[in-house]
């Protein structure tokens, strides 16, 4: 058992969206462990423009999850320090209502099932992605070993063809370049 006080400290974040990319969640988010491979069950990624406005960070639709029998979202749980939730909040746009704050159970692949913190979007209008924003998507995807059907999924997202800067693309590219640097 952990000792009493310690398991306060930390939190679990399932991510499903642009943070299957670890540089993407580091930017904002140094301290993050990625914790398992896990299964969203009855759930189905849905990518949409909050209150039918496009995404000023990503230029096109962003991830969420809607309920739906049958179906299944895969993504990654991260081991969270408390003191990041706040910054994680603010990325995911809570402040503004975009999203809110849910919990999920989801299963692993050693069939345990963990209660995360995980983000909907409120009030959305459905939208393809930005090629820049699915590309992050798949990249995490991929980076991770989701099951490949899935991954197969993920590439076949249609998108809005978005051809335009994507600032924070650039900021993740660097970070993956930098990474490769480091682990060489």
């Amino acid at each position: 058992m952990e000792p009493d006080g310690e398991s306060a400290c930390w939190f679990l974040y399932y991510a499903y969206g642009s943070n299957l990319l670890r540089e993407r969640l580091l930017l904002r988010n140094p301290s993050a462990v990625l914790c398992a491979l896990a299964r969203l069950q009855d759930f189905k990624l849905e990518f949409g423009h909050h209150q039918g406005r496009t995404s000023s960070v990503w230029h096109g639709g962003t991830a969420t999850i809607a309920q739906s029998p049958g179906d299944e979202v895969w993504g990654i749980v991260w081991k969270m320090n408390t003191c990041n939730l706040s910054s994680l909040d603010k990325q995911e746009g809570v402040e503004d209502g975009i999203y809110v704050p849910i919990e999920v159970n989801v299963h692993t692949q050693a069939g345990k099932v963990l209660t995360c913190r995980s983000y909907q979007m409120r009030d959305y209008v459905s939208g393809p992605p930005s090629p820049q924003y699915k590309k992050v998507i798949c990249m995490g995807a991929k980076q991770n070993g989701l099951p490949a059907d899935y991954q197969e999924k993920l590439e076949a997202i249609e998108t809005n063809n978005y051809a335009g800067p994507v600032p924070i693309m650039e900021e993740i590219e660097a970070a993956v370049k930098a990474e490769k640097i480091n682990s060489a």
